[in-house]
């Protein structure tokens, strides 16, 4: 069923050509047909070879209309800063207890947030959280002290980008439901946060290949140069 509609949507597509970004934008969400809000996801292949610390890209950004999805955040921290934590609306918070919680199997978070004199707790369950993309990272944004102003960021529609070993960035920009301008926005804030994150050691064409797509629609192909004026 999934296959016959799946050719009936790219019917009226020309899959071999490369759309400017604001009609790939349409065409995705024209395309998104399923029984739910499907996401719209951009990927974008990278002239970088990941393996090497040079030419790893690896970022956070927030999105200017949020994912549209509900982020659930977990935050490791104790006292005044697990309050703080809790005020700032994560969902849940601890330190030995959360450990144990984690150990066992109990993830009840997409986000992890940590405190940075809980990193020698949280660094023991690196093996659990590391493989889940969960691992709190200075880096990111993810190891602080200012708890509410991540716990806050990651509510409203941070998303993580990280290379796979292809040199592909991928991340949902928001919902089908999204009014089309406001795609844009977050597709335009993504593109930007790729653009700047260019490492060092890329060299040669950085962005090589842009496509969109909704979660159950075609992929489009996008027009690199299109990019510029995005």
């Amino acid at each position: 069923m999934a296959g016959k509609r799946l050719k009936k949507l790219v019917e009226g597509l020309d899959l071999e050509k490369s759309y400017a970004l604001e009609e790939a934008i349409r065409l995705a969400k024209a395309n998104a047909t399923a029984k739910f809000d499907e996401t719209v996801e951009i990927s974008m292949n990278l002239g970088i070879d990941p393996r090497h610390a040079d030419q790893m890209v690896r970022g956070v950004v927030g999105l200017p209309n949020g994912t549209g999805k509900t982020v659930r955040v977990g935050v490791f921290a104790r006292g005044p800063k697990a309050e703080e934590a809790q005020a700032a609306g994560a969902d849940v918070v601890g330190a030995e207890d959360l450990a144990e919680q984690v150990q066992a199997g109990n993830i009840n978070f997409d986000r992890c947030i940590a405190t940075p004199d809980m990193m020698a707790l949280v660094g023991r369950l690196g093996k659990i959280l590391g493989p889940r993309g969960l691992m709190p990272n200075p880096k990111l944004g993810t190891v602080t002290m200012d708890v509410k102003g991540a716990v806050t960021a990651a509510k409203a529609g941070q998303v993580e980008f990280r290379a796979e070993k292809a040199g592909i960035v991928h991340a949902g920009i928001g919902k089908a439901s999204f009014e089309e301008g406001k795609l844009l926005e977050n597709a335009r804030a993504f593109i930007d946060a790729i653009q700047k994150a260019r490492p060092t050691g890329a060299k040669g064409t950085y962005v090589r290949k842009v496509a969109l797509s909704s979660s159950m629609g075609p992929g489009l192909k996008v027009d690199v140069a299109s990019l510029a004026s995005a």
